[in-house]
């Protein structure tokens, strides 16, 4: 996919095609080589906007695939940091890369919605992974980040504003989010991941509801559209309480 070293559309059909463990676990030995890796240029932002905020303890790295987000948390965690995926190939892959420093990292298989973890981590980053969860999975999915937060811990993941109706990025989306709806429509299992359905007011209300504190991040390294909002923001959500 747009790379010679990236899966072939007869690949891409068959992950399609296929649950979105098993999909995963297909893409994972060339994901590094598909648009899906979340670009350098948004792990490096976070990496700034919580350098910021910290230092933090311990870190974990919500569905993080290859682990290209745990760079980040070697960087703001001082103690430990882990990483939880439901696939086994992508957790394969991040095992095999070399890290620039940092805790050693842990890696876990894990679903997201049922965290083996307990209120132990001071911060939690995910990044492009909630298209893969749909609206109504959300009261859960913050339920269980805000269970394994200490008092005081933090969630943090980017979210981009979305495309501009009728602009050429609306519609790739668009387009994306319906062949998807009539894949799971006509095959099983279904494949979960959808590129609109995570929206920022559905994402504040239902972290609100989780019990969480809400607070958005301007990244300017992405500047801001033609009403002056910015182009990305980091969501900020914090566990009340005194931290530990």
């Amino acid at each position: 996919m747009f790379t010679p070293q990236g899966p072939t559309f007869r690949e891409l059909a068959v992950q399609a095609l296929s649950s979105v463990e098993h999909g995963y676990d297909l893409l994972a030995p060339k994901f590094d080589h598909t648009p899906f890796r979340t670009p350098d240029a948004f792990l490096r932002a976070v990496e700034r906007a919580l350098t910021g905020m910290g230092p933090f303890g311990r870190g974990l790295d919500l569905c993080c695939g290859t682990g290209a987000g745990m760079d980040v948390l070697g960087t703001v965690c001082r103690e430990s940091v882990t990483g939880v995926d439901i696939s086994a190939g992508m957790l394969a892959e991040a095992r095999r890369r070399d890290r620039p420093g940092g805790p050693s990292p842990t890696w876990v298989r894990g679903d997201a919605l049922a965290l083996p973890f307990g209120p132990v981590f001071d911060l939690v980053v995910s990044f492009g992974a909630f298209g893969h969860f749909l609206p109504r999975e959300l009261p859960g999915l913050f339920e269980q980040v805000h269970s394994v937060l200490r008092p005081g811990g933090r969630f943090a993941f980017p979210i981009m504003a979305p495309a501009r109706p009728g602009s050429p990025g609306y519609w790739a989306m668009l387009g994306f989010d319906a062949a998807m709806k009539v894949r799971n429509a006509v095959w099983r299992p279904p494949f979960v991941m959808y590129y609109r359905a995570f929206r920022l007011d559905d994402v504040r209300r239902e972290l609100t509801r989780a019990g969480f504190t809400v607070e958005l991040h301007a990244l300017s390294e992405f500047g801001r559209r033609d009403d002056g909002s910015p182009r990305c923001r980091m969501v900020v959500a914090t566990r009340p309480g005194p931290a530990v």
